[in-house]
């Protein structure tokens, strides 16, 4: 198989994380003025809900698939078999997910005034299942995907606004996201046959298949617990509205975990692979190119994102979205810690089947959360769900960082590594300042964030500059190569 190119994965998967991403960037300011809080919470609720029951029916077979299929996918005999066998199971796991669906839909009644909701979202599980998204993520190709996904983002932009005009639309808003995020899966499944060809079976090696997966799986579960139960326990203990204006902080955040994640999901079959072929040392050497070029976006990131919390939800929501000021400066910390338990996990542990300790890691995590929210809560309200969210983060980063030290402490101690550390910190520093001059010079709101983005943008390219950061210098390299290319 040709090899595809780090830099151009990395730009195609940040380009269609980016479109993902800039769905609820340009939909949910209008639809926080169109929608109350308290629907906006109905449709988060729902969502969360449903996403229970994705969880089951993916089974963590997306990731044992990357991780398998990245070996087999220079032979095109095992890894039809593989696929199919992997794709049957998933079938039947997404079967299992709708009979469990319906059934607490008909067992508790608290769930009633969201069963509309929840039936339009749980659409997403079948779709899903169908989209065989892994097989894209194994051979490394991601132009089909992010070509469908512009297409298929722009059509639902345009239907949001024609059809969502009142309060009562936010059943409309759900479909809406349902279309964008997994309309096209269809087409996913009938193009994926270019790389191989699926069929159900029954004749699958379960006992070579099953224990990884229900391992990850089980890791997947204690994940979304800690991630997915700040929303439900917020929304048991106190209402739609606390859930509407979390539900605020958490999207902002998200889309920037989303941004900057798009170059470590490009590189973890790379990884699967290097380390599958026991090629350690260019396996170290992308391993660390991942955590410096993660290292220089994610600590400014964060702290831009801290620094601007008001401007960003007066922009993306609106003033009545003001109490999540507190909640989203809080929460922006958990990007830093997020991005490398993440690193740990899935570039290192998961290729390294050590799937056992990101299990044990992320229960202990899960149960650190569900403890935190319910004792924050009812003192904090959703700042508290904000401060659970950032101590898990944290938990799991420390964890899976000693989980995999023999693996990551070459690459850690590495002279640059450290440097690019310090360099990263002074450059914030540079921030803080930029944000600070601008909140006290500009009155108007979009020219505060405007410039505060763009000169802490500089500032902190020249810090690092000056300070000699190599990568800084490399992206200002490619930087100089595409002008000229251009010109």
């Amino acid at each position: 198989m040709k090899k595809k190119s780090l830099g151009l994965n990395a730009f195609l998967n940040g380009l269609r994380s980016v479109l993902n991403l800039l769905f609820p960037l340009i939909t949910f300011p209008y639809v926080s003025r169109v929608l109350s809080v308290s629907e906006i919470g109905i449709y988060n609720f729902s969502n969360v809900y449903v996403s229970y029951f994705i969880l089951i029916a993916g089974l963590g077979i997306a990731t044992y698939a990357v991780r398998e299929g990245a070996k087999y996918r220079e032979n095109k005999e095992k890894i039809d078999k593989f696929a199919s066998q992997v794709f049957s199971l998933n079938i039947i796991a997404t079967i299992i997910a709708y009979l469990l669906l319906f059934a607490t839909l008909l067992i508790f009644k608290n769930l009633h005034n969201y069963i509309s909701c929840i039936l339009i979202f749980s659409l997403q599980i079948l779709f899903t299942t169908l989209g065989t998204e892994w097989i894209y993520t194994i051979y490394e190709d991601y132009a089909y995907i992010t070509i469908r996904s512009i297409i298929f983002k722009i059509i639902s932009i345009i239907f949001l606004f024609l059809l969502v005009r009142k309060p009562e639309d936010y059943l409309i808003y759900a479909a809406i996201t349902v279309f964008s995020a997994v309309g096209s899966n269809i087409l996913n499944f009938i193009h994926a046959k270019k790389f191989v060809h699926i069929r159900l079976t029954t004749n699958t090696n379960w006992k070579y298949h099953l224990k990884p997966i229900l391992i990850i799986f089980a890791s997947a579960i204690a994940v979304t617990i800690y991630v997915a139960s700040d929303t439900t326990i917020l929304g048991l203990l106190k209402n739609d509205y606390a859930v509407g204006i979390y539900s605020t902080s958490v999207k902002i955040y998200q889309i920037a975990q989303g941004l900057l994640s798009a170059l470590l999901t490009v590189t973890i079959p790379r990884l699967a692979f290097l380390l599958g072929k026991r090629r350690i040392g260019e396996y170290n050497q992308v391993l660390s190119e991942v955590i410096s070029s993660l290292g220089i976006l994610v600590l400014p990131a964060a702290v831009g994102l801290i620094m601007l919390s008001r401007e960003v939800i007066l922009i993306i929501a609106s003033d009545k979205y003001l109490p999540s000021v507190n909640s989203l400066r809080i929460v922006s910390w958990a990007i830093i810690f997020s991005i490398f338990a993440w690193i740990f996990s899935d570039c290192v542990l998961i290729p390294a089947k050590r799937e056992n300790l990101v299990l044990r890691n992320t229960i202990v995590t899960a149960i650190e959360n569900i403890a935190l929210n319910f004792i924050l809560i009812p003192f904090m309200s959703y700042d508290g769900t904000s401060l659970s969210t950032v101590l898990a983060e944290f938990t799991v980063m420390i964890m899976n960082g000693y989980s995999c030290w023999d693996i990551i402490k070459p690459v850690i101690f590495k002279k640059d590594t450290l440097k690019n550390l310090l360099d990263s910190i002074i450059g914030c520093v540079g921030i803080v300042v930029v944000c600070l001059l601008c909140s006290y010079g500009f009155k108007s709101l979009w020219l505060k964030t405007i410039f505060s983005v763009v000169l802490s943008v500089i500032m902190y390219g020249a810090i690092l500059i000056l300070l000699k950061n190599k990568n800084a210098y490399s992206m200002l390299d490619r930087a100089k190569m595409i002008l000229k290319s251009k010109l």
